[in-house]
């Protein structure tokens, strides 16, 4: 009988998706025949997009993450509320949960990073493991306060049979079943030469590509100065005036999703990312050897993290939001151009990640 792996992904931000993806993918190298069930509010084409083991989708909220007011700003009294009312019934929740699992009749639960399903796998009897930068005890216990539901919260992670924490992350120290791994990623293809040929650029233009990585925004993309040499790739969602561009003769906006390629190539083909700090954008970027031009999350949590890590092992440069918005940013974009880049990152977390759940599964 094949050994069932119920996947829970968050869908606050693509990055736990790119945090699971790869693993889940070396998972089905070292066992071809392993059944595996990906729970997630996440789209199933993105899901799609980043797993290439088989497997059957089921959509799930059963990470309620944060409420953000922007890719960048939390909604401290909205997710307060939004905790309190999730939190009411916990107990039949938590049953519930259980009583799904068993009905899907997972042999090993494995969470990028919703509680709920660590809780429901252990009473129910099913290994479960977590695996993230960040968990929502701590994040929760930094907007709301260390209360009654930060301790429910934190019991399920600790619950767990292990939580991977990837590097980089938030350090984690209250977990007893702590582990770190090493930095995971999925390393696309260069393959800007055929990226060229396709948009009729010349070797000298520069390609940034711009993305917040899953939440949902739009930048003003239509009131940034053109640059000479440099074109932007940008979501479909935020180029909802295309008739602007087309009166003032621009092409330096292309959009992603009219490109024959995927994210992860379209980032290793590209000159530069521009970001918010995201586990996801800033790992595969130093994967990748693209430097990074981010904006930061005021009171993120995980965010120091992120940047101590990638100030070390990328090419980095902080740029205003103020900036971002009114896409004043060309000549940072020159500076960083200008320097060496160091040596790329290896994603060795992702076998490493990998070979402890096929062990534990048996």
């Amino acid at each position: 009988m094949r050994t069932h792996l119920v996947v829970s992904i968050s869908g606050h931000g693509f990055g736990h998706v790119a945090q699971t993806a790869p693993i889940l993918n070396a998972l089905h190298e070292l066992r071809p025949q392993l059944h595996i069930t990906v729970r997630s509010s996440v789209a199933a084409s993105h899901l799609r997009s980043r797993i290439r083991a088989p497997f059957t989708h089921l959509q799930s909220r059963d990470d309620i993450g944060m409420v953000m007011s922007s890719p960048l700003d939390v909604d401290v009294e909205q997710s307060r509320a939004m905790y309190r009312a999730y939190h009411s019934d916990w107990d039949a929740r938590v049953a519930e949960e259980a009583r799904l699992l068993r009905e899907l009749q997972a042999d090993f639960v494995f969470s990028n990073v919703g509680y709920l399903p660590l809780a429901g796998a252990r009473q129910a009897g099913i290994p479960g493991v977590a695996l993230c930068s960040l968990n929502w005890a701590d994040i929760y216990r930094h907007y709301c306060g260390d209360d009654a539901i930060s301790r429910q919260i934190q019991s399920c992670y600790a619950g767990a049979d292990a939580f991977l924490r990837t590097t980089p992350g938030m350090a984690m120290d209250e977990l007893p079943n702590l582990i770190p791994v090493a930095p995971i990623a999925a390393i696309g293809t260069n393959r800007r030469e055929e990226l060229n040929h396709h948009l009729k650029l010349s070797k000298e233009e520069k390609l940034v590509l711009v993305s917040m990585g899953g939440i949902a925004s739009r930048l003003p993309v239509e009131n940034w100065p053109g640059t000479e040499g440099v074109r932007y790739l940008v979501s479909a969602a935020w180029h909802t005036r295309p008739e602007l561009n087309r009166k003032a003769g621009r092409t330096d906006v292309i959009i992603i999703e009219s490109l024959p390629m995927n994210f992860s190539d379209l980032l290793a083909s590209s000159d530069a990312l521009i970001c918010k700090p995201g586990y996801g954008s800033f790992v595969e970027a130093a994967c990748c050897g693209v430097p990074v031009l981010y904006v930061a999350r005021p009171g993120w949590p995980e965010s120091s993290a992120l940047i101590a890590w990638l100030q070390h092992h990328g090419l980095s440069r902080e740029i205003s939001h103020d900036a971002l918005l009114q896409g004043e940013f060309s000549g940072t974009l020159e500076q960083i151009w200008c320097e060496p880049k160091p040596a790329a990152v290896v994603p060795s977390g992702v076998e490493e990640a990998a070979c402890w759940i096929a062990e534990k599964m048996g």
